[in-house]
């Protein structure tokens, strides 16, 4: 996709914000030329996502594109019954990544092994779902919608709520629809954009895509130091990322704030 994306624009340089399932679709944030630069603090951010869950019928990697594990009969289903087992899914928890994923253990990513035939330990990691919200059933599938925190798999997800119903299943369709501030609504398709090129309305600034960031506002004396990467003191309170801003709202850096001092990420305009 980057590369479909830099040969139609004619840019030197591009990066994706979160990788996509081969079976999935919708918004794939993509950074440009200096915008790369932050392309990590876009990954960071919370998705959305609409999903489709296919009960009765499991599959090694836990989506449709994969072999058939495991079949059982579906329950009979109602509303009450699948928002109690919803319910469990919801909040903060802890979430063990599939064997086909891009989550890498000692160099390598899992998909190699899983493809290789191997299964090995994967530590669980802290998500959180922000939402889940049962949109439809029918006898074998659920439609869902799903706000959670970066490195969670709507794939286990699906997995997990078919077991908790006792009959197990996959993911048959996945869409994601937002991704940190970018929606689909925003989104050009890649066909169009191949075809077309891209209308500079059509692209977002880098301050835009870090609004979701608190702001700190710095004075003249101050973000001179922050260009030359020097050593700045403030009261704000502890923690970060934040953006770092000059008297004339130029985005100068990313930061944290650490024992009242800045200690920078990434500086976006440094003096030359």
């Amino acid at each position: 996709m980057v590369r479909q994306v830099r040969l139609a624009l004619k840019v030197a340089k591009a990066g994706h914000t979160g990788t996509l399932d081969p079976l999935a679709t919708g918004v794939l944030p993509v950074c440009l030329g200096d915008a790369t630069k932050v392309a990590q603090f876009i990954t960071e951010k919370d998705k959305s996502y609409d999903a489709v869950v296919k009960l009765g019928v499991e599959t090694d990697t836990l989506d449709a594109q994969g072999k058939v594990t495991d079949t059982r009969p579906v329950p009979a289903l109602d509303a009450a019954l699948i928002e109690g087992v919803l319910a469990k899914f919801r909040g903060p928890q802890l979430q063990t990544p599939p064997m086909y994923s891009a989550v890498k253990v000692g160099g390598k990513r899992l998909y190699e092994l899983a493809r290789a035939g191997e299964e090995i330990e994967r530590a669980a990691r802290p998500v959180t779902v922000h939402a889940l919200t049962l949109v439809d059933f029918s006898a074998d599938e659920l439609k869902l919608q799903v706000s959670c925190s970066k490195g969670y798999f709507v794939r286990s997800l699906a997995l997990d709520v078919g077991r908790a119903l006792g009959c197990g299943a996959h993911l048959k369709a996945l869409r994601r629809t937002r991704s940190g501030v970018f929606t689909l609504a925003q989104a050009v398709p890649l066909k169009t954009l191949m075809e077309q090129g891209l209308a500079a309305a059509q692209l977002l600034s880098i301050e835009t895509a870090l609004s979701e960031l608190p702001e700190l506002t710095l004075n003249a004396a101050e973000a001179l130091k922050v260009q030359h990467g020097g050593l700045v003191e403030t009261a704000h309170p502890d923690g970060g990322p934040v953006r770092l801003v000059g008297p004339d709202a130029t985005l100068l850096a990313i930061a944290d704030v650490l024992h009242g001092r800045l200690k920078y990420r990434r500086v976006l305009n440094p003096a030359t």
